[in-house]
């Protein structure tokens, strides 16, 4: 139970030094175990999104090709989950209004980089694309973010190791979407365009939250990033006349677990970047296709134990281990 204990307080209070910055590293969250253990919980929570997402749609009645109610859905959700991390803060007797005019705009800036303009692009990118392709696109999301990391941090730069990990780890999204939609070769900048630069986006929004993470609460950058983002989304789908048709207690639930979700995913994330090599916890980004196509094939009663899921699950865990296996600090 101490244990416990202390990783809720590690998480709450972020651990400034003594000189009141944000550590680069932490004997907790920078332990190897510790990473793979919460980047893959994150991972697992994002994952079980897409069966989520998709009986949300079907209980508040959002038809396929309504971009508008699929952007009050997705706006609720992140708005919702900010909200439920800044009520935390409170709980926890943080000043969630102790931001200097800089921190106010770097989080604006990231809300928009990561949660309006990212989701933007990921509906119109499924929109006008397969489902197979959407979420292979997706997994781009892992290269973006160890190119961009080379190019930026001196000591994340890319080597052989990274390179072949993602190599791998991409061909199991690969594996676990093969089917006859991956021989069609068609590229469309509306569709399969929107998708990859969707990808980029959230690469690029994990940079840069670890950049303004060194300076700021982790918990507070997470809530008012997804709470700035969301009510962009929210506003953009409500001037497109979207809306949520049929309100019920069931799809209520779906969208509460679907807010939980994000905060805690998000949080855990930001956490692992501020503390992390981007390289090391992007590339677990992979897991999010392979756990979404397993805990689909669950939940609509579809078998998942098939050798296609299961090889894909072993190329990513190979991938991951290439990726985050490095010589330990001296």
């Amino acid at each position: 139970m101490a244990r416990y204990a202390f990783f809720f307080e590690v998480l709450l209070n972020d651990f400034p030094d003594m000189a009141g910055r944000a550590l680069d590293h932490h004997h907790f969250f920078s332990d190897r175990k510790i990473v793979f253990v919460l980047a893959t919980l994150c991972c697992l929570l994002w994952g079980s999104s897409y069966p989520a997402i998709k009986n949300g749609f079907a209980m508040f009645a959002i038809q396929p090709g309504d971009m508008a109610g699929k952007l009050v859905f997705a706006g609720w959700r992140s708005m919702l989950a900010g909200m439920v991390l800044l009520c935390v803060a409170v709980l926890s007797k943080k000043d969630i209004l102790a931001l200097s005019r800089k921190n106010w705009l770097e989080v604006g800036a990231l809300g928009l980089l990561q949660t309006s303009i990212m989701f933007v692009f990921f509906y119109l990118g499924l929109a006008y694309t397969t489902g197979v392709k959407s979420s292979v696109l997706n997994g781009t999301v892992s290269f973006f973010g160890v190119l961009l990391a080379h190019f930026i941090y001196h000591n994340d730069r890319l080597t052989w190791a990274k390179s072949l990990g993602c190599l791998i780890g991409f061909s199991g999204v690969l594996v676990v979407n093969f089917n006859h939609d991956l021989l069609d070769f068609s590229f469309a900048l509306i569709g399969e365009g929107s998708m990859i630069l969707s990808a980029f986006f959230m690469a690029a929004g994990m940079i840069y939250g670890k950049r303004v993470s060194r300076h700021m609460d982790s918990s507070l950058m997470t809530g008012y990033q997804l709470a700035f983002g969301g009510a962009v989304l929210l506003a953009v789908g409500v001037a497109m006349g979207g809306e949520l048709a049929r309100v019920t207690l069931k799809s209520s639930l779906i969208l509460g677990y679907l807010v939980l979700n994000s905060s805690v995913a998000y949080t855990l994330w930001s956490v692992l970047l501020k503390y992390n090599r981007v390289g090391m916890v992007s590339v677990f980004n992979f897991l999010v296709p392979i756990f979404g196509a397993i805990l689909s094939a669950v939940f609509l009663g579809e078998t998942f134990l098939e050798w296609k899921n299961l090889a894909a699950l072993l190329l990513v865990c190979v991938g991951i281990w290439l990726v985050t296996l490095e010589k330990k600090r001296q």
